[in-house]
């Protein structure tokens, strides 16, 4: 199953080309889901499902999928049923996510609204997998196994500790169902008008999208139909052609004549797109470390970060890594475990190239006095 994440800048026009498309991959005889945040008039297209994502339900039936065992474990608490309980912030994000992970078909579009919100959906399952390590590492879920089986058995009493672990299945099936970092299964394809402000959003979001592993297809630019005249037609034009040059730098562009009227039906959604056959970069994804003087160095690609917008922490086992406003958690593997941290620098700011050079060195605590002092003879 392929999945396309549709977004922009806000009011770009992400639903439509949702739409088109989804109508467009079905009658080329794909099966094709297209999933919305909000309606869309379309009437039926065959080898075509729209599923409307609704938050309040999607949280209803995870409520009803968890709140049984949760009733069981907390009999002191009155829990309200699934028709009274009220989603939480987030819960779109939450929702698309549950709504993806059901989805049966070819293709998968996803109309993940602005930009923002299309961050925040990619985030979302590396967040859930933090979070989940951190309340309940592997070890501690190893032995609430033991302790489920107890509770079923009879041998021990339910508690709340038994509430949490019964959540854990429900989140591991829908992580173990996703694969949004993936850029071979999930391809992202931005709309935007082209004007200044379109301009600096993509760049910004660029290398958010490349902290999550993820980079642009291609972007939709809604331009002005040929033919226009006046003072004010050359000066749109002019801003127009600037800021579409300025997008071709950044990211493959495919142009979409802008019409009198929104379309209409699928016919004249199809008709957006005359050629849907575009071609774009491949993805730079985070490498293996790589043998240096002293040590080791990792590399993130992080196109167009700037050194303003960018931190770098250790945790435990983890590389955190926060660029234009996004964060991630990055598990390191078992060699850089066993090492520290001696720096980190910005290489490429603000260009195509842009990436995290981290450099490490052995940690004299982990590693075995005679293979330390191997490395430090070759060093």
């Amino acid at each position: 199953m392929t999945t396309v994440l549709v977004t922009g800048p806000g009011g770009a026009g992400a639903s439509t080309l949702s739409a088109a498309l989804a109508v467009r991959a079905a009658r080329a005889g794909r099966s094709t889901v297209l999933l919305s945040r909000r309606p869309l008039p379309l009437e039926a297209v065959d080898g075509l499902r729209v599923v409307g994502v609704d938050p309040q339900r999607a949280f209803e039936g995870l409520w009803e999928s968890i709140g049984p065992a949760l009733t069981g474990a907390l009999p002191e608490l009155s829990l309200p049923p699934a028709s009274s309980v009220v989603a939480p912030p987030g819960a779109a994000d939450l929702a698309l996510l549950t709504e993806l992970a059901r989805a049966e078909a070819d293709l998968v579009v996803v109309d993940a609204g602005p930009l923002e919100s299309a961050l925040g959906l990619l985030a979302l399952p590396g967040a859930l997998r933090w979070w989940l390590d951190q309340v309940l590492p592997t070890r501690l879920r190893m032995l609430g196994a033991v302790r489920t089986a107890a509770v079923r058995t009879g041998t021990v009493r339910p508690g709340p500790v038994d509430a949490v672990l019964s959540a854990v299945p429900v989140v591991e099936r829908l992580l173990s169902s996703v694969a949004l970092t993936d850029p071979a299964t999930t391809e992202v394809r931005l709309v935007a008008e082209p004007r200044p402000a379109a301009v600096d959003a993509v760049r910004d979001a660029l290398p958010a999208l490349a902290l999550h592993g993820q980079h642009a297809a291609v972007l939709h630019a809604r331009v002005l139909p040929a033919g226009g005249e006046g003072e004010w037609w050359t000066a749109r034009a002019a801003e127009q052609d600037a800021a579409l040059a300025e997008l071709a730098a950044l990211v493959p562009v495919a142009t979409v004549p802008e019409r009198p009227a929104a379309p209409r039906g699928a016919d004249e959604l199809a008709a957006l797109l005359a050629d849907d056959a575009v071609s774009s970069a491949a993805p730079v994804a985070v490498g293996a470390p790589v043998r240096v003087p002293g040590g080791w160095q990792l590399v993130v690609p992080l196109p167009f970060a700037r050194r303003g917008d960018l931190g770098l922490t250790r945790w435990d086992d983890d590389l955190v890594v926060t660029v234009a406003g996004a964060r991630r958690s990055l598990r390191l593997d078992a060699l850089l475990r066993r090492c520290v941290v001696t720096g980190g620098s910005l290489a490429g700011a603000g260009t195509a190239q842009a990436r995290l050079e981290i450099a490490f060195a052995p940690d004299p605590q982990q590693w075995p006095a005679d293979l330390l002092a191997a490395e430090g003879s070759t060093a």
